[in-house]
């Protein structure tokens, strides 16, 4: 992708590595911990004044190996990337819908509490509509390359992009439509919905980049290919083979690797915004 140069959206928040303000906050229970502890054991003063000052040193030590931007020390270039694939969500989205508001974007490691609640990076890359925010940890685009062979950084946009939209799905109703299909209990009706919701993402993410490309020039030879892998590569099917060996249909809730590259195509063909309602219109069959 031809990124250089292009504007970060200022919607990216790094939580990485968080986990040392955590102790310097905390800090200062431990102190009074110790004294507590050494007065009860009945240490001199002069001991307790030495304990307390190196809870004191441990406690500021931490503090001094975290960032005041939360990032943990974490500066890379996949959090410009993210910034920069997120920012031309904003551009395209914006243009297209000008109603439109942007979801903020997290980056954390292996675990996160988001507003529905806490998550493990184990389930990958989500968006949460309770509070319209997207969550990824970067370490799962090397699993997307080394577990499911889908390399390359517009296989990242194209996961970047369909959590994205389903942001935006939430916001133009249609993640209703399937929540109240899903209120009704009937778990296979459910599932089907869920499928239909996910292509939609897919869809939405190839109308991105069909307006990311047509605007600021993005792909370069390849790309296109590469997301079209990565929709293929995650499909229900494909996971399910790799995890069990057989394949469950029933429990679908994603698309089949077919089904997911031919949306993402179809969106990124036609750039036609019209195009999702066909997802809901036509048999299940014939996703």
């Amino acid at each position: 992708m031809k990124l250089e140069g292009h504007e970060l959206s200022r919607n990216v928040e790094d939580r990485r590595g968080r986990r040392g303000p955590a102790i310097a906050g905390g800090g200062g229970l431990i102190v009074v911990v110790i004294v507590i502890l050494m007065r009860l054991l009945g240490a001199p003063p002069e001991a307790q004044q030495i304990a307390v000052q190196v809870a004191k040193g441990i406690q500021q030590k931490a503090a001094d190996q975290v960032p005041e931007d939360g990032s943990g020390g974490i500066d890379d270039a996949s959090k410009v990337f993210v910034a920069q694939v997120l920012k031309s969500t904003e551009n395209v989205w914006g243009e297209l819908l000008p109603e439109y508001t942007p979801p903020r974007l997290i980056l954390f490691t292996d675990s996160v509490v988001s507003g529905c609640g806490s998550a493990s990076a184990a389930m990958g890359p989500f968006y949460c509509p309770a509070d319209q925010k997207v969550y990824i940890d970067p370490a799962f685009f090397d699993e997307l390359a080394n577990r499911h062979k889908a390399s390359g950084d517009f296989a990242q946009a194209y996961v970047i992009a369909h959590e994205v939209s389903h942001h935006l799905q939430n916001l133009i109703g249609y993640s209703d439509r399937v929540n109240e299909i899903r209120a009704r209990g009937d778990e296979l009706t459910s599932n089907q919905a869920s499928v239909r919701l996910e292509l939609q993402a897919d869809y939405l993410a190839g109308v991105w980049a069909h307006y990311a490309h047509k605007e600021y020039d993005i792909l370069e030879e390849g790309d296109i290919e590469e997301g079209i892998n990565a929709a293929n590569r995650i499909g229900d099917d494909t996971l399910q083979m790799e995890a069990q060996g057989y394949k469950v249909p029933e429990r679908y809730t994603h698309g089949t690797s077919d089904q997911r590259a031919k949306w993402f195509k179809k969106g990124l063909q036609s750039g036609d915004l019209k195009g999702c309602d066909e997802l809901f219109r036509i048999a299940y069959e014939r996703l």
